[in-house]
């Protein structure tokens, strides 16, 4: 296993190294009786000679594009091909080398990565040179589909479906566009029947195509009788989608048809004034609706792609969905994700924010990158546009930033030169095709940006984390995690996070029993953030006790734990933060309308911003984020000694609930006071204050409390069974914390149906009771909750088959007594 211990250093070798693929093919049909015929490849990864029968028929330098290649001439009954791949290690290098005019930064990662340099001369997939959550594996071969394709007159390459509402007809309408390739030397007629039974809409069009490669674009209007459903994001609708039959029937003889599927949505990224406030707004209205984007920031899932499947996919996207997440952002630094992943997220409403591949560099822009860049972008906006899940493209990461704030220490007198590359790329090239190609569909040069402001500024803005415009990326590993006002009151938090180290049953996996410390070499060998490990101990440190156990792996699970909690509880923080400051403006900051944390799913089993394991095991982060993110939740903060609770709501009516207040002593089951606050008015879509009280007054009134002995919870209850989760805020550090015991944890496991029943038990208060069943794969209906009852029932989804005995022997309680 490449992931095994110190495998991505002692493999070093295979990327530097060229190789070649080959075999002999019989062809299964007349050659000589096709006008034209391709060896087309969906995907090379990344340069190489193509031959066939010892004619060099094509190269490759683009990892992102499609390429085809004529073979008319050289296809025989038996042929030989070959694909030469050249090492893209060696080939970074020799393109940087071969770029004489001025340097283009940075050379290479930090140290701490282990990694390779140059990526950002080579059009392939950036973290596969190493990241700072990822090992360096820089592939190469064939990552997708190879295919002969033979054909006469006319042949289909790309079809796509993208909806416009026209608000003065009131009536939606379809462009499909379809692009072929024409190999008869005269224009070619036909007609083209579209029809969508669900919607009694058909209509025939008469086509011509031009010889070359033709074009048709076609309108097709929906019938104003049919009710149209539109597709909406997770938590705010249905993600319907109507069957569509497009039928080509040319003169030339034999007909195309085309099955595919047609989603009616709108989206419009907002950046107007706002009253009381300077700058603009910056959020997404989807069929006309003010949405907040809840969710996380997307990786590769594994850096060997095509371990990347299908199941693999769905599993990390149903996780994201089942914790009520609805849009992610596909990072600019890894690759354009497979069709299966968007077709996913087309099914279960979620959105995507998809950056081009740049991330965390300046690049290149002479005369051949810039034609691969091009060919790049026209083939990934053809093949994706059609989905209604991707609701913007972003042309980078980081990199209008990385200028602004000159990461790479660039003299002054030379500025100009990386700008007018930037210009070059992102502007003159990328946006111009995005714009011609795809007018469905908003578009930012970087994120991230002050968007209108950024162009106004001629695309680099002097402050591009400016809070009053765009979107912002936001790290802090210095200052208590718990203190909100170290937060950005930003318009859109489109990156933050906190680092954890994933399970010991994922590690396990790839190590063996001498690397089960916090500082063995193998630990401090999988941490790839300068000072990862000593950060997380030090903010784990602010409000818990370190593990002193003698037993170095009990110390270990311990430390894993405690990482855990405290990624889960920091994250929890910022992200209420901003779900709680949507509708308000404070000295002109606020009107928050996204939360994506960085980062959902991991690519290996190491320490990382992640709260998805390798593998799909969900962290203690992720079961929060299914109550951080749930449609209705109270939110909890403290201001100069008073205790503010926000009613947040993404449900689409104003609610009357009753918001339940209890107060617990550490020491005991029973609450010292509750305090039931009724007729409480939640707007929808909306975060308004139901609650204000000061912390003396609660405590006061909750006789023979204090800070250090007592503890909130508070939830939302209304009819019909709606009710928030139930939600903490701690009033001292948990290492100050008088009163609290060591518990009796115990479980009694049933099954179900599909599900296993978990009934847990214990004597005292428990703090971040975490139930984890090993290398089970599966998730529970909650984890790392505050147990301040005798008795909570869990539910445990497998996603595999499991039994009882099984899942006995394999469950662990933990709860923040267990640290010693």
């Amino acid at each position: 296993d490449p992931y095994y211990r110190f495998n991505d250093v002692i493999y070093r070798w295979i990327s530097l190294d060229n190789w070649t693929y080959s075999r002999t093919f019989k062809t299964p049909f007349d050659v000589r009786k096709w006008q034209k015929v391709n060896l087309v490849f969906e995907g090379v990864d990344t340069v190489a000679q193509i031959l066939l029968n010892n004619v060099t028929v094509g190269r490759t330098d683009n990892m992102f594009n499609r390429y085809s290649f004529d073979i008319t001439s050289v296809i025989k009954e038996v042929n030989f091909v070959e694909v030469r791949f050249l090492s893209a290690v060696s080939y970074a290098a020799e393109q940087s080398r071969c770029h004489k005019a001025y340097s283009i930064p940075p050379a290479c990662p930090p140290p701490e990565q282990k990694g390779e340099c140059h990526v950002n001369f080579i059009r392939k997939e950036q973290c596969s040179f190493s990241w700072d959550w990822g090992p360096s594996f820089p592939t190469q071969g064939i990552w997708k589909d190879v295919r002969i394709e033979a054909y006469d007159h006319y042949h289909l390459i790309y079809f796509s479906v993208t909806p416009f509402f026209v608000k003065s007809a009131q009536q939606w309408c379809l462009e499909i566009e379809s692009i072929f390739d024409v190999v008869s030397s005269k224009p070619i007629a036909g007609r083209v029947t579209v029809n969508i039974p669900k919607l009694q809409t058909q209509q025939t069009f008469s086509v011509k195509l031009q010889p070359g490669e033709g074009s048709i674009v076609l309108l097709v209007n929906i019938n104003k009788t049919s009710a149209v459903e539109a597709w909406w994001p997770n938590g705010h609708g249905k993600q319907t989608g109507y069957n569509m039959k497009t039928t080509f029937v040319m003169e030339a003889g034999y007909q195309i048809e085309k099955f595919s599927k047609a989603y009616f949505r709108t989206v419009e990224l907002v950046q107007e004034p706002i009253p009381g406030s300077p700058g603009l707004s910056f959020y997404f209205r989807i069929n006309g609706r003010p949405i907040f984007l809840k969710g996380s920031n997307w990786i590769p899932a594994d850096s060997f792609q095509d371990r990347v499947t299908y199941d693999t996919l769905r599993l990390l996207l149903k996780s994201a969905a089942d914790a009520n997440m609805n849009a992610l952002r596909v990072w600019g630094g890894g690759v354009y994700e497979q069709d299966e992943f968007y077709d996913i997220c087309d099914e279960i409403g979620i959105m995507i924010w998809q950056d081009f591949m740049f991330a965390c560099a300046l690049y290149p822009t002479d005369q051949n990158y810039l034609a691969s860049v091009r060919a790049e972008v026209l083939h990934q906006v053809r093949r994706l546009k059609s989905h209604p899940s991707i609701i913007l493209w972003s042309g980078n990461n980081e990199n209008e930033a990385a200028i602004s704030s000159n990461w790479f220490s660039i003299p002054r007198a030379e500025r100009e030169i990386y700008i007018r590359d930037y210009l070059m790329l992102y502007v003159k090239n990328i946006r111009e095709i995005v714009l011609s190609e795809d007018r469905s569909r908003p578009f930012i040069a970087s994120s991230p940006t002050n968007g209108l402001e950024s162009v106004k500024e001629g695309w680099i803005s002097q402050d591009p984390y400016d809070t009053h415009y765009g979107d912002t990326h936001f790290y802090d590993y210095n200052d208590d995690c718990w203190n909100w006002t170290v937060y950005p009151k930003t318009r859109f938090a489109s990156e933050y996070g906190f680092q954890s180290w994933p399970s010991f049953s994922t590690i396990e996996k790839v190590s063996s029993a001498e690397d089960w410390s916090y500082t063995s070499n193998f630990s401090l060998h999988r941490q790839h953030h300068d000072s990862g490990n000593i950060q997380m101990l030090q903010e784990v440190g602010y409000h818990f006790k370190l593990p002193q156990s003698t037993d170095p792996v009990k110390r270990f699970k311990d430390t894993i734990y405690l990482t855990q909690v405290m990624q889960a509880q920091c994250t929890k923080t910022e992200t209420e933060f901003y779900r709680a400051g949507q509708s308000e403006i404070i000295k002109g900051e606020g009107h928050t309308m996204g939360a994506l944390y960085w980062q959902l799913n991991d690519i290996w089993q190491a320490p990382s911003w992640a709260s998805l394991e390798y593998g799909g095991k969900w962290k203690l982060l992720h079961y929060f984020a299914q109550n951080f993110f749930a449609p209705l939740l109270p939110v909890a903060y403290e201001d100069q000694g008073v205790l503010y609770i926000y009613g947040v709501s993404d449900l689409h009516v104003d609610q009357k609930l009753t918001l339940r207040v209890v107060v617990h002593i550490w020491s005991s089951l029973e609450p010292v006071c509750t305090l039931a606050k009724e007729g409480v008015i939640v707007k929808a879509q909306s975060a308004v204050p139901i609650y204000k009280e000061s912390i003396s007054d609660v405590l006061e009134r909750c006789r023979n409390c204090t800070r250090k002995s007592c503890v909130i919870t508070f939830c939302l209850v209304g009819e019909d069974g709606l009710q928030s989760p139930t939600n903490h805020f701690f009033l001292s550090s948990l290492k100050d914390a008088v009163g609290l015991e060591k518990t009796q944890l115990t479980a009694s496991i049933s099954k179900q149906d599909d599900t296993y029943i978990f009934v847990l038990q214990t004597t005292a208060i428990a703090p971040f009771v975490s139930l984890d069943v090993g290398s089970i794969k599966g998730r529970f209906s909650d984890n790392g909750f505050l147990m301040t009852e005798k008795k909570k029932v869990v539910v445990f989804y497998p996603w595999e088959p499991t039994s009882v005995e099984e899942l006995e022997n394999s469950l662990t309680l933990t709860s923040l007594l267990d640290v010693v």
